[in-house]
């Protein structure tokens, strides 16, 4: 009897045991690797010496994760997107006339002349001594100013690139001129931005309206002729060198009344 009790003893012991052993093994994690509990960090995630790192420790070494996240943009994309902004500019700035190369090198002259007559107004303005030639550079300054915005307006439609300053040939003849002074000045500036500039530009204008092809810049030019015609004669000078100006608005309105403008 005390035999067979002991072998049921035993039995239930080692029955036990199986069953603990059972447990155990279901409760493992899947990953060997990974330990449990609150300090649970993979193999990846710990340091040759086995300390867990910290997430700020992980970011240092590894820059591509503080570029992440859904609010991230990868140093590549970052690239991309630069290079393809910096293209898209000189694409369009670069973008092909729609006008022929006689029709561009029109527009061009016509910015020139422009800036030209109305450089030398400023210069007029300032050195000029007498009031018939500051009347007439204040003309030159208006009216050209304002025929420069009109084809800085054809050139944008039209994609045609437009100096941004004079050229060499108009920079030397205001340094010329510059270097005059009083009467002198005066004389020089109604023969050089009066007479001898509107004579050219006036042909060039007429040219262009004769053999563009492009019927805007034609228009354009057909437009300034008259303009050029009035400054031209109003340079003109008679005997004494002095200019022969036209009524400005207010002699308009005293001729229309019967009486004598003054000068």
């Amino acid at each position: 009897m005390a035999k067979t009790m002991w072998q049921g003893a035993v039995g239930a012991s080692a029955l036990f045991l199986a069953m603990s052993a059972m447990a155990q093994t279901a409760q493992a994690p899947a990953n060997p690797n990974q330990t449990t509990g609150q300090r649970g960090t993979t193999a990846a995630g710990a340091t040759e010496s086995g300390t867990p790192q910290s997430n700020n420790q992980k970011l240092a070494k590894d820059p591509t994760n503080q570029m992440g996240g859904s609010g991230g943009t990868s140093a590549s994309g970052m690239a991309s997107g630069q290079a393809s902004a910096a293209g898209s500019a000189p694409a369009s700035a670069m973008a092909k006339s729609s006008l022929n190369k006689a029709d561009q090198a029109a527009v061009v002259d016509m910015a020139m002349a422009n800036m030209a007559e109305v450089e030398m107004g400023k210069m007029a303005q300032t050195k000029g001594t007498s009031d018939e030639v500051k009347r007439f550079a204040q003309q030159m300054i208006d009216d050209h100013s304002k025929a420069l915005t009109e084809v800085q307006q054809l050139a944008q439609a039209k994609n045609v690139m437009l100096p941004g300053s004079l050229d060499a040939k108009h920079n030397a003849e205001a340094a010329k001129l510059n270097g005059m002074s009083g009467a002198a000045f005066d004389k020089a500036y109604m023969a050089k931005g009066g007479v001898q500039d509107h004579t050219m530009v006036l042909a060039k204008l007429k040219g262009i309206s004769k053999k563009a092809k492009d019927a805007d810049v034609k228009a354009l030019a057909d437009k300034m002729i008259p303009t050029v015609e009035q400054h031209l004669n109003a340079a003109k000078h008679d005997s004494t060198g002095k200019a022969k100006m036209p009524p400005d608005v207010g002699g308009a309105n005293e001729h229309a009344q019967g009486k004598q403008p003054a000068h």
